[in-house]
Protein backbone atom coordinates (compact mmCIF):
# COMPACT_ATOMS: atom_id res chain seq x y z
CA UNK A 1 0.00 0.00 0.00
CA UNK A 2 1.09 3.60 -0.66
CA UNK A 3 0.44 5.73 2.25
CA UNK A 4 0.19 9.44 0.34
CA UNK A 5 0.12 12.76 2.49
CA UNK A 6 -1.55 15.45 1.17
CA UNK A 7 -0.61 19.43 1.05
CA UNK A 8 -3.10 21.44 -0.55
CA UNK A 9 -4.96 24.61 1.14
CA UNK A 10 -8.37 24.13 -1.09
CA UNK A 11 -10.28 21.79 1.14
CA UNK A 12 -12.22 20.65 -1.68
CA UNK A 13 -9.79 20.03 -3.73
CA UNK A 14 -8.20 17.53 -1.08
CA UNK A 15 -11.85 15.90 -1.36
CA UNK A 16 -11.79 15.27 -5.08
CA UNK A 17 -8.36 13.89 -4.42
CA UNK A 18 -8.97 11.76 -2.14
CA UNK A 19 -11.57 10.11 -3.65
CA UNK A 20 -9.60 9.53 -6.77
CA UNK A 21 -7.66 7.62 -4.85
CA UNK A 22 -10.12 5.96 -2.90
CA UNK A 23 -10.62 4.14 -5.98
CA UNK A 24 -7.43 2.46 -6.10
CA UNK A 25 -6.68 -0.74 -4.14
CA UNK A 26 -2.96 -0.19 -3.56
CA UNK A 27 -2.72 3.78 -2.73
CA UNK A 28 -4.46 5.43 0.47
CA UNK A 29 -4.39 9.14 1.82
CA UNK A 30 -2.59 8.74 5.12
CA UNK A 31 -2.97 12.41 6.20
CA UNK A 32 -2.85 15.88 4.99
CA UNK A 33 -2.61 19.68 5.40
CA UNK A 34 -4.02 22.80 4.04
CA UNK A 35 -0.60 24.71 5.66
CA UNK A 36 3.22 24.35 4.31
CA UNK A 37 4.78 24.22 7.79
CA UNK A 38 2.14 22.19 9.17
CA UNK A 39 2.60 20.10 6.74
CA UNK A 40 6.10 20.16 6.80
CA UNK A 41 6.05 19.13 10.58
CA UNK A 42 4.04 16.09 10.12
CA UNK A 43 6.02 15.10 7.09
CA UNK A 44 8.97 15.12 9.39
CA UNK A 45 7.09 13.28 12.31
CA UNK A 46 5.59 10.26 10.49
CA UNK A 47 6.79 7.93 7.96
CA UNK A 48 4.75 8.85 4.04
CA UNK A 49 5.58 7.04 1.10
CA UNK A 50 4.48 9.81 -0.79
CA UNK A 51 3.81 13.67 -0.73
CA UNK A 52 1.11 15.36 -3.32
CA UNK A 53 2.58 19.21 -2.94
CA UNK A 54 0.51 22.21 -4.55
CA UNK A 55 2.93 25.31 -4.85
CA UNK A 56 0.96 28.29 -3.08
CA UNK A 57 0.64 27.68 0.37
CA UNK A 58 -0.03 29.72 3.33
CA UNK A 59 2.34 29.07 6.24
CA UNK A 60 4.94 28.15 4.19
CA UNK A 61 5.51 27.98 0.24
CA UNK A 62 5.72 25.02 -1.49
CA UNK A 63 9.05 25.09 -3.24
CA UNK A 64 10.46 25.71 0.51
CA UNK A 65 8.55 22.58 1.67
CA UNK A 66 10.21 20.73 -1.60
CA UNK A 67 14.06 21.86 -0.32
CA UNK A 68 13.26 21.10 2.91
CA UNK A 69 11.80 17.74 2.54
CA UNK A 70 14.69 16.59 -0.11
CA UNK A 71 17.24 17.88 2.95
CA UNK A 72 15.74 16.40 5.45
CA UNK A 73 13.99 13.27 4.43
CA UNK A 74 15.54 12.90 0.68
CA UNK A 75 14.25 9.52 0.36
CA UNK A 76 10.84 10.68 -0.20
CA UNK A 77 9.56 10.88 -3.61
CA UNK A 78 7.19 14.32 -4.17
CA UNK A 79 4.67 15.04 -6.73
CA UNK A 80 4.08 18.43 -7.41
CA UNK A 81 0.19 18.72 -8.25
CA UNK A 82 -0.32 22.64 -9.08
CA UNK A 83 -2.39 25.73 -10.84
CA UNK A 84 0.77 26.59 -12.65
CA UNK A 85 0.92 25.32 -16.56
CA UNK A 86 4.73 23.49 -16.91
CA UNK A 87 6.62 25.87 -18.53
CA UNK A 88 6.09 28.18 -15.46
CA UNK A 89 7.36 25.46 -13.12
CA UNK A 90 7.77 22.11 -14.37
CA UNK A 91 11.72 21.70 -14.77
CA UNK A 92 13.03 23.90 -11.83
CA UNK A 93 10.98 21.86 -9.58
CA UNK A 94 12.54 18.53 -10.48
CA UNK A 95 16.12 20.40 -10.30
CA UNK A 96 15.19 20.79 -6.96
CA UNK A 97 14.57 17.01 -6.71
CA UNK A 98 10.24 16.25 -7.54
CA UNK A 99 9.87 13.22 -8.55
CA UNK A 100 6.87 14.40 -11.14
CA UNK A 101 5.12 17.46 -11.81
CA UNK A 102 1.43 17.44 -12.84
CA UNK A 103 -1.38 20.33 -13.34
CA UNK A 104 -4.63 20.34 -11.59
CA UNK A 105 -6.25 19.84 -15.36
CA UNK A 106 -4.75 16.59 -15.27
CA UNK A 107 -7.19 13.81 -15.64
CA UNK A 108 -6.95 11.25 -12.71
CA UNK A 109 -5.57 8.50 -14.63
CA UNK A 110 -2.54 10.99 -14.70
CA UNK A 111 -2.44 11.37 -11.60
CA UNK A 112 -2.43 7.63 -10.77
CA UNK A 113 0.58 7.33 -12.66
CA UNK A 114 2.09 9.40 -11.61
CA UNK A 115 2.05 8.00 -8.16
CA UNK A 116 2.38 4.36 -8.84
CA UNK A 117 5.83 5.27 -10.63
CA UNK A 118 7.09 7.79 -8.19
CA UNK A 119 6.64 5.33 -5.04
CA UNK A 120 8.59 2.83 -7.61
CA UNK A 121 11.44 5.16 -7.63
CA UNK A 122 10.73 6.53 -11.05
CA UNK A 123 9.95 10.11 -11.88
CA UNK A 124 6.92 11.19 -13.81
CA UNK A 125 6.49 13.99 -16.60
CA UNK A 126 3.91 14.88 -19.48
CA UNK A 127 5.10 14.00 -23.45
CA UNK A 128 5.19 17.76 -23.30
CA UNK A 129 7.18 18.27 -20.47
CA UNK A 130 9.09 15.31 -21.73
CA UNK A 131 10.53 17.21 -24.77
CA UNK A 132 11.40 20.49 -23.16
CA UNK A 133 13.73 18.43 -20.68
CA UNK A 134 15.16 16.86 -23.97
CA UNK A 135 15.54 20.56 -25.22
CA UNK A 136 17.20 21.82 -21.83
CA UNK A 137 19.67 18.76 -21.82
CA UNK A 138 20.75 18.49 -25.11
CA UNK A 139 20.99 22.62 -25.57
CA UNK A 140 19.08 23.15 -28.41
CA UNK A 141 17.49 26.61 -27.66
CA UNK A 142 18.58 29.38 -25.83
CA UNK A 143 17.63 29.25 -22.50
CA UNK A 144 15.00 32.14 -21.74
CA UNK A 145 15.80 35.13 -19.26
CA UNK A 146 14.15 33.60 -15.93
CA UNK A 147 15.95 30.33 -16.69
CA UNK A 148 19.04 31.99 -15.68
CA UNK A 149 18.01 32.78 -11.86
CA UNK A 150 18.54 31.05 -8.90
CA UNK A 151 15.44 29.34 -6.99
CA UNK A 152 14.96 31.70 -4.68
CA UNK A 153 15.56 35.23 -7.36
CA UNK A 154 12.86 33.35 -9.38
CA UNK A 155 10.32 33.01 -5.77
CA UNK A 156 11.50 36.73 -5.55
CA UNK A 157 10.94 37.80 -9.83
CA UNK A 158 7.32 35.42 -8.93
CA UNK A 159 6.59 37.63 -6.52
CA UNK A 160 7.70 41.02 -8.06
CA UNK A 161 5.42 40.45 -11.30
CA UNK A 162 2.61 40.00 -8.63
CA UNK A 163 3.00 43.28 -7.51
CA UNK A 164 4.55 42.65 -4.30
CA UNK A 165 5.93 45.15 -2.94
CA UNK A 166 9.78 44.64 -0.96
CA UNK A 167 8.51 44.94 2.59
CA UNK A 168 5.23 42.52 2.24
CA UNK A 169 8.10 40.26 -0.36
CA UNK A 170 10.31 40.49 2.98
CA UNK A 171 7.66 39.20 5.38
CA UNK A 172 6.53 36.54 3.36
CA UNK A 173 10.22 34.86 3.32
CA UNK A 174 10.88 36.17 6.91
CA UNK A 175 14.08 38.22 5.39
CA UNK A 176 15.19 41.54 5.66
CA UNK A 177 14.37 43.82 3.49
CA UNK A 178 17.90 44.85 2.17
CA UNK A 179 17.89 41.16 1.12
CA UNK A 180 15.10 41.49 -1.40
CA UNK A 181 16.59 44.71 -2.10
CA UNK A 182 19.77 42.69 -3.27
CA UNK A 183 17.87 39.90 -5.09
CA UNK A 184 15.81 42.41 -7.06
CA UNK A 185 18.99 43.93 -8.22
CA UNK A 186 20.58 40.59 -9.23
CA UNK A 187 17.26 39.33 -11.37
CA UNK A 188 17.20 42.55 -13.23
CA UNK A 189 21.38 42.23 -14.01
CA UNK A 190 20.32 38.64 -15.06
CA UNK A 191 17.26 39.12 -17.13
CA UNK A 192 19.27 42.33 -18.11
CA UNK A 193 16.34 44.51 -17.22
CA UNK A 194 15.98 48.13 -15.54
CA UNK A 195 12.26 48.23 -14.06
CA UNK A 196 9.93 45.84 -11.75
CA UNK A 197 7.62 46.73 -15.13
CA UNK A 198 10.12 45.32 -17.44
CA UNK A 199 9.79 42.13 -15.69
CA UNK A 200 5.98 42.32 -15.30
CA UNK A 201 5.95 42.97 -19.20
CA UNK A 202 8.50 39.79 -19.54
CA UNK A 203 5.90 37.83 -17.82
CA UNK A 204 3.00 38.87 -19.76
CA UNK A 205 4.72 37.69 -22.92
CA UNK A 206 6.08 34.64 -21.75
CA UNK A 207 2.72 33.61 -19.89
CA UNK A 208 4.23 33.26 -16.24
CA UNK A 209 1.57 35.32 -14.55
CA UNK A 210 -0.96 33.38 -12.74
Amino acid sequence: MINVFIVDDHIIFREGLKRVIAETSDIEVAGESGDGREALQAILKSAFDLILLDLALPGMDGLDVLRAIKEKKPGIPVIILSMYAEEQYAIRVLKEGASGYLTKESVPNDLIHAIRKAASGGRYVSDSLGEKLLVTLTGDQDKPPHENLSSREYQVFRMIVKGKSIKEIAHELSLARTTITSYRARILDKMNMKTNADLIRYAIETKLTP
